[in-house]
C-alpha cells in the first residue's frame, strides 16, 4: 500500500486555519525526503496561493504531486496549468450528499466524473478519482460509479464523515470485489469515531493500493488517519515500512507540525514526548534491564527517544539498578538514602539519577 499525504490539503481546510504558501512548499519538501510517494498539498481552484504552491513544487520533488478537483472542467484545468503530476477529483456518491451537497441526481453525478476524467486524461494528465461518503453508499450504486471511471490509476473510496469502523470497511471491500482490483483501490477515513488509523490498516491488509493520511492526523473535524500512527503500527505489527525512511519519521512530523503552527498533546501516539516518558517504579525498574518489557517498539526506531523520570514513584528495585550503574553496592541503607534523596530532588532523568547514586554510593561507612 503506498501512501498519500493530505495534510497540507486537509489542514488548511480546518477553522482557522490558513497556512502560507511558503509553509506549504517547505513541509512538502519534509514529507517528499520523509519517502511519501504522494503528496496532496493543494487545491487549485480555490485561489492563487495553492496554484503557486503546485507551481513551485511541480517537476522538483520524487513524490507526485497531486491536486484536487472538483468534477469539474475548470477545476481540471486550474490543476493541470499549475503543473501537478496527477489531478484527484472527487465527487459525491451517496444519496444524502448528492441530494444536500451537490443538489444534482445521480446520472448527472455520472456525467460530470466521467467528463472530468475525459477532459483531464485529453489534457495529459494522470488522473485519480475519489468518491465522497462512499462507504454510506449503496453497493450497487458504488459499483456504477467505478465502472464509469475505467482509466483512472486509482478509485479512492472516502469514509467522508468518519462513520465506519474495519468491519465495515473489510465488508464494503468485499462487496466490490469483482469489480475493481484491489490494487487499483485507494482509502480515506476521518478520525469520527477514533477508527482511522485501524480503518487504514485493515484495507492495508485487504490490499488496497493507497491510502490517505495526514500528519498529526491534521485534517477536518475530528482528522484523518495519522500518518505516523499508520507507519508506526504497520511496522511494528507487521514489519512493512509502506516505503517510508521511518528513522527520521517522528522528527520531520513534528517539523511539520511546528512549521504550520499546530500543537500536539504530549501523549499523542507515536508524536508525544510523554508516550515514551516512564516514571511508574516497576516500569523504570523493567526498563533499565530490558526497555521491550514495557514498550511496543523503541522509539529509536522512528527518530524518538524514551525518557526514564526518577522520583517519588521510583522503587526499591529501581533504585538496586541505579546504584549498580553507578559501581556501588545495592545495600539497603544505599537503597533507602537514595529512595529519599529521589523522593526529595526529582524527578530526575536516568543520567541525574545515576550521578545521585553515585554521590550516595560514595558516602562514608
Amino acid at each position: 500500500m503506498r501512501l498519500s499525504d493530505v495534510t497540507l490539503r486537509e489542514g488548511d481546510q480546518m477553522p482557522g486555519r490558513e497556512f502560507t504558501a511558503a509553509d506549504k512548499v517547505e513541509c512538502a519538501r519534509v514529507l517528499d525526503d520523509l519517502g511519501v510517494p504522494y503528496i496532496q498539498p493543494a487545491f487549485p481552484a480555490t485561489g492563487e496561493k495553492d496554484r503557486r504552491v503546485l507551481r513551485e513544487l511541480a517537476g522538483t520533488t520524487d513524490a507526485d504531486i497531486v491536486a484536487l478537483a472538483r468534477a469539474l472542467e475548470g477545476d481540471v484545468d486550474a490543476a493541470v496549468d499549475a503543473g501537478a503530476d496527477v489531478v484527484e477529483t472527487f465527487v459525491p456518491v451517496s444519496d444524502l450528499q448528492l441530494t444536500h451537497l451537490l443538489g444534482t441526481t445521480r446520472e448527472d453525478m455520472l456525467s460530470m466524473v466521467g467528463g472530468a476524467v475525459d477532459h483531464a486524461r485529453d489534457r495529459g494528465a494522470r488522473v485519480h478519482v475519489t468518491l465522497a461518503d462512499a462507504f454510506r453508499t449503496d453497493t450497487d450504486d458504488l459499483i456504477e460509479v467505478i465502472e464509469r471511471v475505467p482509466e483512472a490509476e486509482c478509485v479512492t473510496l472516502a469514509d467522508t464523515v468518519g462513520a465506519r469502523t474495519p468491519a465495515s470497511v473489510l465488508d464494503r471491500l468485499d462487496r466490490i470485489d469483482g469489480h475493481v482490483k484491489r490494487s487499483r483501490v485507494g482509502v480515506h477515513f476521518h478520525d469520527d469515531l477514533g477508527c482511522a488509523t485501524a480503518n487504514a490498516l485493515a484495507a492495508a491488509r485487504a490490499g488496497v493500493g493507497k491510502a490517505d493520511v495526514s500528519v498529526g492526523g491534521l485534517g477536518e473535524r475530528a482528522g484523518n488517519s495519522p500518518l505516523e500512527e499508520v507507519v508506526v503500527a504497520a511496522a511494528v505489527d507487521t514489519g512493512a515500512e509502506l516505503g517510508i525512511e521511518t528513522d527520521g519519521l517522528i522528527p520531520a512530523c513534528r517539523d511539520v507540525l511546528d512549521t504550520l503552527g499546530e500543537g500536539y498533546d504530549e501523549r499523542k501516539p507515536v508524536l508525544g514526548a510523554g508516550v515514551s516518558e516512564h516514571e511508574s517504579g516497576i516500569h523504570t525498574a523493567a526498563m533499565l534491564s530490558e526497555p521491550a518489557a514495557m514498550e511496543a517498539y523503541d522509539p529509536g526506531r522512528f527518530g524518538g527517544e524514551r525518557r526514564l523520570i526518577f522520583g517519588t514513584q521510583t522503587g526499591v528495585g529501581a533504585a538496586r539498578q541505579l546504584l549498580e550503574r553507578a559501581g556501588h553496592d545495592p545495600d539497603e541503607t544505599a537503597v533507602d538514602t537514595l529512595l529519599d534523596r529521589l523522593a526529595a530532588e526529582g524527578p530526575l532523568s536516568r543520567e541525574e539519577a545515576i550521578a545521585l547514586a553515585a554521590e550516595v554510593g560514595e558516602r562514608p561507612s
